[in-house]
């Protein structure tokens, strides 16, 4: 079940399933130029729920794997993803570095896991998840909007979730 605080929304998966669900409501309203911060501790699921986006998107989701030691891996869907991990970086200037500044806000979707450790660079606009280990199989995903579109985009996902 989910509750909403303003600009802040969470919601309870219970299993995989559960996550999956939640990931393919929101891949269905992104557009280019979105990004979306992904933050939890080590196997909260934030890979899961990239894979969960991709898939609901029509890229098969064996294909999508942790960017921890490539650090930034596209998928050909429509829009576009580009799936960047901020893990093992020591900062912004090295994300820099990497050329994300001419993805972030581009003609891709940009999903950052351990994005909180550059979130000094990313775009004012973006939508943070947080994601919290609450038992093997459950997980509070706390969507946080930062502006307009990504308002919009948590409006669209809590919206779609509770007609399911």
């Amino acid at each position: 079940m989910g509750t909403s605080n303003g600009q802040s929304w969470d919601v309870i998966c219970s299993d995989l399933e559960a996550t999956r669900l939640v990931a393919g409501l929101l891949a269905v309203v992104l557009k280019p130029g979105d990004v979306i911060g992904l933050d939890g501790e080590l196997g909260a699921g934030k890979t899961h729920f990239v894979q969960a986006v991709a898939a609901q998107l029509g890229f098969d989701p064996a294909q999508v794997t942790s960017p921890t030691f490539t650090l930034i891996q596209e998928y050909a869907t429509a829009p576009p993803i580009c799936h960047l991990d901020a893990y093992r970086l020591h900062d912004s200037d090295e994300f820099l570095e990497l050329g994300v500044d001419e993805l972030l806000g581009g003609d891709v979707v940009c999903l950052i896991e351990w994005a909180s450790r550059v979130a000094d660079v990313l775009p004012k606009d973006y939508l943070q998840l947080n994601f919290e280990t609450l038992s093997e199989s459950s997980r509070r995903i706390s969507f946080v909007s930062n502006g307009p579109r990504s308002q919009k985009l948590l409006d669209n996902v809590r919206a779609a979730y509770s007609r399911q």
